[in-house]
């Protein structure tokens, strides 16, 4: 795999154009070794979940969203089910507005639309300028995403790191602190401090954050929010939605809405 990854940093860093595009599909499990490339990278999974860890932290991101690397950015990838990586790789001043910083960001109906279309186009697209026309709006459009404040931290320490796997795959709000602490062998104080250091927020709102990774793509479905939070354990839709207000200063539905507008 190590000589997958070289091939492909080797076709980035030799492409021309401000912006180029890539399909790339793992295996769940995949890991892919920390890298870095002279361009920005906006990463979005059309399937499955990813894992993005660097220096500043460890996010999961969720699906209907996407992760801006910067440009020089060292990071390494995990794959969380099977995943259809589909990537847009940026000059750093190819563009205004692209943020210097790691964002996580809510893909629009266009963007995902484009960033498909990019890695398909064929010779004919480049003789007719379709293919110009539909980089230049690919990256017209990257700057113009909303970010969203909920990247998830993952912690490093292996013990919490398979707690908190657990928990992402079957989500449910009566777990307790005592709970997991017993689970990592710890005492609630050591547990509370470990998980705080690890992930920068605490256990309550963590568990919150994951809850809502595996509602939101659920809610883009179209499901019921009173099937979501049954599921998911709640006692009823307006216990979730209480949750949901909290964590997005939105209820679901005005949460779709706005989506909508991206």
């Amino acid at each position: 795999m190590d000589a997958d990854l070289d091939h492909r940093l080797a076709m980035v860093e030799a492409a021309t154009g401000d912006v180029i595009a890539a399909a790339t599909d793992f295996p769940d499990g995949h890991a892919v070794a920390p890298h870095s490339h002279s361009r920005g990278q906006l990463l979005h999974a059309l399937t499955g979940v990813v894992m993005i860890s660097t220096s500043e932290g460890r996010w999961m991101v969720p699906p209907d969203h996407a992760m801006w690397i910067p440009a020089g950015v060292q990071h390494w990838v995990e794959m969380m089910g099977d995943v259809k990586m589909r990537s847009a790789y940026v000059l750093p001043r190819a563009a205004p507005g692209l943020s210097t910083s790691l964002r996580v960001l809510a893909m629009s109906d266009l963007m995902r639309s484009l960033i498909v279309e990019a890695v398909s186009l064929d010779a004919e697209d480049e003789e007719d300028g379709r293919a110009d026309a539909v980089m230049r709006l690919l990256l017209l459009e990257i700057p113009r995403l909303a970010e969203r404040p909920f990247a998830l931290p993952y912690p490093a320490d292996p013990k919490l790191a398979r707690i908190c796997r657990d928990f992402v795959a079957s989500p449910t709000p009566h777990a307790t602190i005592d709970d997991w602490a017993a689970r990592a062998g710890m005492s609630r104080r050591g547990f509370t401090r470990a998980f705080l250091r690890e992930t920068g927020v605490s256990l309550s709102i963590w568990r919150r954050q994951a809850t809502l990774f595996a509602a939101l793509p659920r809610l883009a479905e179209g499901t019921p929010v009173t099937t979501i939070a049954l599921d998911l354990g709640y006692d009823s839709a307006p216990a979730f939605t209480t949750m949901f207000r909290q964590m997005l200063g939105v209820s679901p539905r005005d949460y779709l809405r706005q989506g909508r507008r991206f």
